[in-house]
């Protein structure tokens, strides 16, 4: 995983943080179709996705962002 996140560990873009949040937002859509639908089962994963894309994009970002910032400060 952290080899994956090395590829992307330039300072291009912020593209790689988007990961998550695109996550949580199809998570939330999820959970508001199921809510609104009565259907408890797909409320409950789209509340899990969304969970999930919000984790990974805290993850993400402390892989791509701030390990780079910490690394330079460590020298």
């Amino acid at each position: 995983m952290h080899r994956l996140l090395s590829s992307l560990n330039n300072e291009d873009g912020h593209a790689p943080i988007l990961v998550g949040p695109l996550i949580g937002a199809v998570g939330a859509v999820l959970l508001g179709i199921g809510a609104g639908n009565d259907n408890g089962g797909l409320a409950v994963a789209g509340g899990v996705v969304l969970a999930a894309g919000l984790l990974a994009g805290a993850f993400i970002r402390h892989m791509t962002m701030d390990w780079e910032m910490y690394r330079r400060t460590g020298k």
